[in-house]
């Protein structure tokens, strides 16, 4: 366990907030603002969780979102209610995707304005059948963030409140009743097209096109419908510039973080509670009134002494770069400089991503792993130091797919170390498969004289941040409207999504319903919990 940073200074609180990432810090703001007496208490010996800037390869000043790294779903009312003081920038580019067309490598490229990606359309597909469906679809997922955003920071409502506001039946069918393939295949004639789609319903989740549970849908769901119009933008100065502001929020309304404490079990009636920790020498206790638990559903149940729910299961495969350049395409008509700037998406067409689906679910790595690509410092060279920024020096992150933690389970080499390093040969692979020269030619080395790459599976998501079996939700994302409550649930908790089991004790993780992804939407909604509103 790391250093302890001192200790609680009283015996009890108003709010003990269990874990410092960004859902606790922004419930700490939140209660500590209402006047509440409130705690956090931290295992690690910093805030912020998955949002994190730090620097992973000795010897060089580039301070890269390590884990999590772009931000759609913050809402503007907790930007504005706790005085964030963060900049997000837009991105020039929303994705390239390469392809080889006829023999002759070539790409789509979505942005740049509507002249641009019209052209672009054409040149892949031969027509405009493929832009116009793609101007239909994307306003019918337009239509429905305006309607759906706004309600995740207000009480649950139930589907048929949802349904009533979204007010398009035929929207509704596509996205929450019918598997997604039904209305990907309906809309889009090619291949490239609806895959690139289609990877929206797959970020962080383990399924295909047509599982009849409608996870698919539900990831899809949260991923287009951020600020109302479903950009993914990117964070100046790193995800940890979110955190610590989150920090610097919760510290001046009041809130008390210590970190290198662990928190070990919470006692609790209802009523009343007792959080016990554990600062690395010895072992202490404090009350509470409310336990605010930013952890997962599994981590809840195992302090509160409960059976624990299923294990969750990660699919990711995170893979951080730092070049010394940009690589060269092999498509002609594509710049580096735009085509990284926004998603570059790799070994994703509708059918590579339903092959690699099977090849995983069968119990193998994909042959060629689909991913996708995106360059941090294209449009914030903040995060590099000045004289790397002079130098042209260029950060890569990879988000891999369909790599679920049972791939890694059981490996001989400890910790899926052996097959990790398998997973990262063929992802690059994938990669250099559109590149004019190799990706291992562009790479940066480290004080050591080593590649600045890094890769990171499920487990060791699961190691180091204690995330339930590398899942970067929690569990399966859940559809935002109310379920049915269960035995003992306090009202408020179950209003707002955000139960634990008791009165007093509310989930305010990305376990909670709509709390996946960096919103603070988890936080907010357990504050209000808390604050019985």
């Amino acid at each position: 366990m790391p250093a302890a940073t001192g200790s609680p200074a009283l015996s009890a609180y108003d709010a003990v907030i269990v874990g410092g990432g960004h859902n606790g810090l922004v419930a700490a703001a939140y209660l500590a603002g209402a006047g509440r007496r409130t705690l956090v208490l931290e295992r690690l010996g910093r805030t912020g969780g998955a949002a994190v800037s730090e620097e992973p390869f000795p010897g060089v000043a580039a301070r890269l979102s390590r884990y999590s790294y772009l931000v759609s779903l913050l809402p503007q009312r907790i930007v504005r209610d706790l005085g964030l003081r963060i900049t997000l920038r837009k991105r020039g580019v929303a994705s390239y995707t390469p392809a080889v067309r006829g023999g002759r490598p070539t790409g789509l490229m979505v942005g740049g304005g509507e002249a641009r990606t019209r052209e672009s359309f054409a040149r892949l597909t031969g027509s405009d059948r493929e832009y116009e469906a793609w101007l239909r679809f994307y306003a019918m997922t337009a239509r429905v963030a305006e309607r759906v955003f706004p309600t995740l920071t207000e009480p649950l409502p139930t589907r048929e409140e949802l349904r009533a506001r979204v007010g398009d039946g035929e929207a509704w069918e596509a996205l929450c009743e019918r598997p997604l393939g039904e209305a990907v295949e309906a809309a889009f004639a090619d291949d490239l097209v609806r895959g690139v789609v289609f990877t929206d319903a797959l970020i962080g989740t383990f399924t295909h096109a047509h599982d009849p549970s409608l996870l698919q849908n539900r990831c899809f769901l949260y991923h287009v419908i951020g600020q109302g119009t479903g950009d993914w933008d990117v964070p100046v100065g790193g995800m940890g510039a979110i955190t610590d502001a989150l920090a610097a929020a919760a510290r001046a309304a009041g809130a008390e973080i210590v970190t290198g404490h662990e928190v070990t079990a919470v006692a609790a009636d209802g009523a009343t509670a007792e959080v016990t920790f554990h600062d690395g020498r010895r072992e202490g206790r404090v009350g509470a009134a409310k336990v605010l638990v930013n952890a997962s559903p599994r981590e809840l149940a195992a302090l509160l002494g409960r059976p624990a729910p299923p294990v969750a299961e990660g699919a990711q495969f995170k893979v951080n770069m730092l070049l010394e350049r940009l690589p060269a395409l092999r498509d002609p008509h594509a710049d580096p400089r735009e085509a990284f700037a926004g998603t570059f998406h790799i070994a994703e067409g509708y059918g590579q991503l339903e092959d690699a689906y099977r090849e995983a679910a069968g119990g193998t790595l994909p042959r060629v792993p689909p991913g996708e690509v995106y360059c941090h410092s294209l449009s914030d060279p903040t995060i590099l130091s000045p004289a790397l920024a002079a130098r042209g020096w260029q950060t890569l992150t990879l988000f891999g797919l369909h790599t679920p933690a049972r791939l890694f389970a059981g490996d001989s080499a400890g910790e899926g170390a052996a097959v990790r390093d398998r997973l990262l040969a063929d992802t690059l692979a994938a990669l250099d498969a559109h590149l004019a020269e190799p990706i291992a030619g562009c790479l940066a080395r480290d004080a050591d004289g080593r590649p600045c790459v890094e890769a990171r599976t499920p487990l060791d998501l699961e190691r180091e941040l204690r995330l339930p079996g590398g899942h970067i939700f929690h569990g399966d994302l859940a559809f935002p409207w109310r379920g049915p409550a269960g035995a003992g649930e306090d009202g408020a908790a179950a209003r707002w999504g955000v139960s634990g089991g008791y009165a007093n004790v509310l989930l305010c993780g990305a376990g909670a319903v709509r709390g996946g992804g960096v919103s603070g939407i988890g936080g907010h909604n357990a504050a209000m919990a808390a604050l019985g509103r």
